[in-house]
């Protein structure tokens, strides 16, 4: 008559936590206990594994997808570039030679400053990193900075996250909020010069500044704040502090492919400025051009600011989702280790089982 047996078996792992004993035993050294938060059944640890699988490969598709589109958001910023510093410097050789002349320039009128108007300028999207985070603290710290100072300001907000975060903050008096597109476009530049001319020609506001995240290379980026509004008679773009923005030689990272991989190239941008003649002669009334040219010049100068800040997102996004291919990579090794040895431990019990009952027979 054969009897049943049944059997149980409970595996107790017990860490190494003396360090003399791993410096001794030079085989403990190479053992890797498992994470202290991994503590699953096979099944669920299989599970887990598929999932940091799939993350990875999403995650590694938007890597490459931001990769692809920097590259034509990098060539519009060094293109754009060259432009807005040329117009500027015209537009500062055709006031000055206005100077002496009875010609009413509205754009460049400097009054007592007692309100500013501050247009933000963030991503459309999340998932990079701290871009969003770091022009968001640039504003709260230019605005605590006006209001220590007893001057009024109101926002023009840019950018799906820009107006979720000032939708949330009570108190806060947003002038206009502007939804992006996938890409800048004149369009979207015109909308916000738009708004811009009106607050200041009104009287509303005495001062516009933008405030835009400045594309370096694809490792880094500024966020900076320059005055738009009213024209600076030095020809430049300056932020608040008096510093120039704009460089004229300056260095950037060129994303190229090398032998089927991603590769970054080092160059240098340089502008020449060419020289104006010190005494301009007008065909046509001064007034015409100079209306002429300062429409143009507030669409170039934010134009320029969401594509500098276009490219910074998409590079900001870039390094993201690098970092968390390499975060998945390195999360589901450890939890490959940790299922082989469940894995290990379940059939190590199995045949214990089995040499128990065989002997439990005999």
């Amino acid at each position: 008559m054969a009897s049943s047996l049944s059997f149980t078996y409970h595996l107790v792992n017990f860490p190494i936590s003396d360090p003399k004993l791993t410096n001794r035993n030079p085989t403990f050294q190479s053992l890797k206990l498992p994470l202290p938060s991994i503590h699953c059944r096979i099944r669920k640890l299989r599970q887990r594994i598929d999932t940091i699988k799939n993350i990875q490969k999403v995650t590694e598709a938007m890597k490459l997808v931001a990769a692809a589109k920097i590259r034509r958001a990098q060539e519009a910023v060094i293109s754009t570039r060259p432009f807005a510093e040329t117009l500027l410097d015209m537009l500062y050789n055709i006031t000055q030679q206005l100077q002496l002349e009875d010609v009413d320039i509205p754009l460049t009128e400097i009054r007592p400053v007692k309100k500013v108007a501050l247009v933000v300028i963030a991503g459309e999207r999340g998932l990079c990193g701290g871009f969003n985070n770091g022009i968001f603290k640039k504003a709260e710290t230019r605005m605590a900075e006006l209001m220590n100072l007893g001057i009024g300001y109101t926002l023009i907000s840019v950018g799906k996250k820009s107006n979720a975060y000032f939708r949330r903050r009570k108190g806060e008096f947003v002038d206009r909020f502007v939804e992006g597109e996938s890409s800048p476009t004149a369009k979207e530049a015109q909308v916000i010069a738009d708004a811009v001319f009106s607050l200041f020609i009104s009287e509303e506001v005495d001062k516009v500044e933008l405030l835009y995240t400045k594309f370096v290379s694809l490792i880094k980026s500024d966020p900076v704040i320059h005055t738009l509004l009213p024209l600076t008679s030095k020809g430049e773009v300056f932020d608040v502090n008096g510093r120039s923005v704009d460089v004229d030689e300056d260095e950037f990272f060129r994303l190229t492919t090398k032998g089927g991989k991603l590769t970054v190239v080092r160059d240098h941008l340089r502008v020449k400025k060419g020289g104006f003649l010190p005494n301009l002669e007008f065909e046509q009334d001064p007034a015409q051009i100079l209306d002429a040219l300062m429409p143009l010049y507030l669409n170039s100068q934010i134009l320029r600011a969401l594509q500098e800040s276009f490219a910074s997102e998409l590079a900001a996004r870039m390094n993201a989702m690098s970092s968390a291919t390499d975060n998945a990579v390195e999360l589901r090794r450890d939890l490959s280790i940790a299922y082989n040895r469940e894995r290990q431990a379940k059939i190590t019990g199995e045949i214990l089982e089995i040499v128990a009952g065989a002997d439990a027979l005999t």
